[in-house]
Parts: C-alpha cells; structure tokens; sequence
C-alpha cells in the first residue's frame, strides 16, 4: 500500500511537471512569435489611449460612423507624420544638390565671419579660424578636411537611415492604434478583465492609473516639446536663421529627452548677435530664454494632471525610461513607476491598518512608571 501510494505521488509529480513544462514552453514560443512586434503594439496603444478623447469628437464630427473615423484618424495620423518628413527630406536633398553643384562650379561663397566671433565664450576663437579658412577658399578647406567630412557624412547617413525606421515604426503604430480604436469598447473589456484576473479589486483603480499616466505624459512631455520647438522655429523665423526647420526640430528632440531648448538655442543666439543689430539679438536673446525656461511654468500645469501621483514620480519615470528603452519608456518608465509607487502607497497603508497583536485581544500596553 505504501509503495503504491509513492508510485502514485511519483506519477502526479511527473505529469504536473511535464504539464509545467509543455505550458512554459507553449508561452515562450508564443513570445518569440509576438517579439518583433510588441514595440509596434506597445506604441500603438499608448497613441489609441492618449487620442481617445480626440477620437470621439471626430467620431462626432463624422454622425457617429466608427469606421469612417477609424480610416479619418489612420489618414490624418499617418499624414502628419509623413508630411513634414517628406517636406524636411526634399529640403534637405535639394539642399545637398545645390551645395555640391555651387562648389563645384566654384560659385558657392561663404561670408567672412564677423570680428564679433572672436568674443564667443570657450569656441570663439577656434571657430572663428575655422570659419575663416573656409571663407578664404572652400575648395582647398575641403581638401584639408576631407577625411572629417567623410566621417561627418557617414555618421549622418546612419543617423538619417536610423530617422527613416523611426518614421516607418510610428506609421505602423498608427494603424495599429486605429485598429484598437476600432473595438475601443472590446478592448476597454478586455484589459479590464487582465487586470481584475491579474491584481483583484484594486485591478480597476490600477488601470485608470495607467490611462491617466499615458495621457498625461501625452500632453506634458509631447506637448511641451512641441510648444517649445514651434515658439523656438517662430523666433529663429523673424531674425532670418537658416535652416530653421532643421534647428527646431532638434529641439523638438532635445526637449522630448528632457534637455533644455538651450541647448540649441544658445548657439544661434551667438550667431545673432554676429550677424544682426545688438536691439534685433537682445529681443531674440530674451525670447529664446522664455522659450527654454517655459517648461518650468508648463509641467506642473500639464504633467501629471487627472494622475494620482506626483509630477515627481512621472517626471522621474519618463526620464530613467527614455534613458532605459528610448522613446517610448517615456509613457513605459512613467507608467511603471507611478503603478509601483500606487502599490507602496498600499502597502503602507496596510500596514498602518493592521491590527496588533494588543488590539486584538483588547489589551493595551502602559508605559513603565504610570
């Protein structure tokens, strides 16, 4: 009877190992099947839930024909990201062509730089000699340097290539997000059933955190690079900078990794005040640095409203997760630490009300000497 007993405590041990194993293996080849495509879904859903909203007024807009919206979004989404990057690109080739036709018919010219060059903290002088030497004769410049330049052209040829799958990447994540939008409801129910299976009760609260954090670094982290990059381009705009839409869109970057505008805007501040009147740099020089400095203003009014967590947390979130998985750990890294910091803010509280061991016999405890 005993040996019979272990035998069958024996078998149940081997089939519940061998039913762990077949399932541990059934999921890892499910997640190597989805991989190459969990950025793209993950992308797709951060755009479905921060353009829900917007979505619904254009589904208004349209009499209430959800596919009608649906196609509307996926047009408008995927034109406003291949329509600026196709007009940049143009820019940037005819740019290109017209440069190496110029040099080398001989016709390309560039002004001598300004004696105020000289006076440029740390790279004036340096800059200055440069410039110079390519204003005195750019064939023989180029000559001299042509190694740096061949390396300057290959690193911006990966950078461009780089930029192109980005482009690619978003548009996809678009689709994918319409198609989300298109069972909005199905899917609501759906990560609404996860997250009670996957927490319990407090799987609902969870999940509005969740919707809230995304939006909120939508408009707070999004938004303000934006805003920053289009008042930056409107200034560099009225003083005449070349190449403008270049320059702000490298804030819209910057500001988007959570560096200052300045950074960008302080050396075309130097080139201003090298190029125009002291009252044209001045004023350009007062409207950049309101420009740089509007995010101080703009962050406690835009990230981390409707979330219940503080600015801190998401801020501190979406920059670790930028510094972690990219872009996109911007919404990843804010929503994580914000869920993480919810569930120690339970922990604690359970804590705090728990019954000791006092209370619940009903005694308490005096302190010596009373």
């Amino acid at each position: 009877m005993e040996t019979t007993g272990q035998d069958r405590t024996l078998r149940q041990t081997i089939e519940i190992a061998i039913n762990l194993g077949l399932l541990f293996l059934i999921i890892s080849w499910c997640f190597q099947i989805v991989r190459p495509f969990i950025s793209f879904i993950v992308w797709g859903g951060v755009i479905a839930i921060a353009a829900y909203s917007p979505f619904l007024k254009l589904e208004g807009l349209v009499g209430g024909r959800r596919k009608t919206a649906v196609v509307l979004f996926a047009v408008i989404g995927i034109a406003l990201v291949i329509g600026p990057t196709w007009m940049f690109a143009g820019s940037g080739i005819d740019s290109a062509r017209e440069f190496g036709a110029s040099v080398e018919s001989g016709t390309f010219e560039i002004p001598p730089p300004a004696e105020k060059v000289r006076d440029w903290p740390f790279v004036g002088e340096k800059l200055y000699t440069v410039w110079s030497e390519a204003a005195l004769d750019l064939q023989e410049f180029l000559g001299e340097h042509n190694e740096q330049l061949k390396s300057l052209g290959s690193s911006a040829l990966k950078q461009a290539a780089g930029a192109g799958l980005a482009i690619l990447q978003l548009v996809l994540a678009i689709i994918i997000a319409a198609v989300f939008l298109a069972s909005a409801e199905t899917s609501a129910k759906a990560c609404h059933r996860f997250c009670r299976r996957l927490i319990g009760e407090r799987g609902e609260e969870l999940l509005k955190l969740t919707t809230a954090t995304v939006r909120s670094v939508a408009v707070g982290v999004l938004g303000i690079a934006f805003i920053q990059a289009v008042f930056g381009g409107l200034g560099m705009m009225a003083v005449g900078v070349p190449g403008t839409g270049v320059w702000a869109l490298l804030i819209l970057i910057l500001v988007i990794a959570q560096l200052p505008a300045l950074i960008v805007l302080g050396p075309v501040i130097f080139y201003v005040f090298s190029v125009e009147s002291t009252t044209v740099a001045v004023i350009f020089a007062i409207w950049s640095l309101i420009v740089s400095t509007s995010d101080a203003v703009l962050k406690p009014l835009l990230l981390g409203r409707g979330v219940e967590a503080p600015m801190l947390v998401i801020l501190l979130g979406a920059i670790g997760g930028m510094i972690l998985s990219g872009i996109i750990g911007l919404f990843v890294g804010a929503v994580v630490l914000a869920v993480g910091y919810k569930l120690f803010q339970v922990w604690l509280s359970a804590g705090e009300a728990a019954p000791t061991p006092e209370t619940k016999t009903g005694t308490t405890t005096e302190p010596h000497g009373v």
